[in-house]
């Protein structure tokens, strides 16, 4: 089994790739056969006014709202959808066309992001109250940390870092109440893992 704990100082910062802001990488997986280009991406946006969103052909996008009123999002087909509720993640292709508005003053969300011929990552957001544990398991896990502490054998995990395993049957118990986005993510078989 690995684990690894990130935190802000293995973050990376960068500038949105249509030039309208940053955003703060969280986790990177490079694509195993285009290295340049990731398979799985995790990443916290501030977005202080609206605009386009950045092109990402070929990956599947999941947005929530951390902080902030949220925002419209226009789609080119003329469909419009909210994200003004706090943690209700949202789908949709990162070629698609979207442009937001945003509903008050700046906000932050949280991006999953995952190339299609790479594998599927699926996302939620869970919360345990203090003595309650959860047991995880999948190919590949990260758990970013809300608010709250969550242990086990090897330590701690505290608001605003992300905890990386891969291959686990790990369990983890809630020391404090918290609230963590949990994401399980899979190559597809025939894709070797890096």
């Amino acid at each position: 089994m690995t684990r690894r704990v990130l935190t802000g100082d293995d973050f990376r910062t960068m500038p949105w790739r249509n030039g309208g802001g940053s955003t703060c990488e969280l986790y990177r997986l490079p694509h195993p056969q285009r290295p340049d280009d990731f398979a799985l991406r995790l990443s916290i946006a501030t977005v202080a006014q609206g605009g386009p969103f950045s092109s990402f052909p070929l990956i599947d996008r999941t947005l929530l709202l951390l902080e902030g009123d949220g925002m419209a999002l226009q789609f080119e087909a003329g469909e419009e959808v909210l994200l003004s509720e706090p943690l209700q993640p949202l789908r949709f292709a990162g070629e698609a066309a979207v442009s937001c508005r945003l509903l008050g003053g700046s906000l932050r969300d949280f991006n999953l992001m995952v190339a299609r011929d790479w594998g599927e990552a699926s996302l939620a957001v869970e919360q345990l109250a203090a003595g309650q544990s959860v047991t995880l398991d999948g190919s590949r896990v990260l758990v970013y940390l809300l608010q709250g502490q969550l242990d086990d054998a090897d330590g701690s995990l505290l608001p605003g870092q992300l905890l990386l395993l891969q291959n686990p049957a790990q369990t983890l118990t809630a020391t404090a109440a918290c609230r963590y986005i949990r994401v399980v993510a899979a190559p597809r078989a025939c894709i070797p893992s890096p």
